[in-house]
């Protein structure tokens, strides 16, 4: 009897290890308060540097594509000032359904229009393996939103049942 206790206690212990929550890494919300802590110019250095070790560009391609990301690089930091300061002066609201689809709409035709400007700079192979590279960030952005939904979710659900 006293064997059958033993082996049942092992059993629940092992599974409760096994059922462990995963760890998430400790630095990966500095990693990226550093990144959103660069200058355009730097962003864009850096990116294009990365797309150059990954598709192998030619001296060319590189200067066209840093020329493009410099671009994005600074628009988004302008919008992220200017809703750091909406945000500062209490102005910063939800938007409405009509805003969602027009920012929605203003993001795709950005996404186009730079699918387009690399489909001009890069050739067939790296397009290829650009496009590919894009599918694999956009998969990953959307498993980490899904996550943070459930996250959020879980936490919500705890904070109902402590009321």
């Amino acid at each position: 009897m006293r064997k059958l206790v033993l082996i049942a206690l092992a059993f629940i212990s092992i599974q409760a290890f096994a059922q462990g929550e995963k760890k998430e890494r400790p630095n990966r919300g500095e990693r990226g308060k550093q990144m959103m802590n660069l200058s355009p110019e730097e962003a864009a250095t850096l990116q294009s540097k990365k797309m150059t070790l990954h598709l192998d560009l030619n001296e060319k391609q590189q200067a066209e594509v840093k020329a493009i990301l410099l671009a994005n690089a600074e628009a988004r930091k302008a919008k992220m000032e200017e809703r750091k300061a909406k945000k500062e002066k209490g102005e910063l609201q939800k938007p409405t359904q009509e805003q969602r689809v027009k920012m929605a709409n203003a993001r795709l035709d950005h996404q186009i229009a730079m699918k387009a400007k690399m489909k001009k700079i890069l050739n067939e192979e790296q397009y290829a393996k650009w496009g590919k590279a894009q599918a694999r960030m956009a998969h990953r952005a959307k498993e980490k939103k899904g996550e943070m939904k459930k996250k959020m979710h879980q936490k919500k659900m705890q904070n109902n049942k402590t009321e």
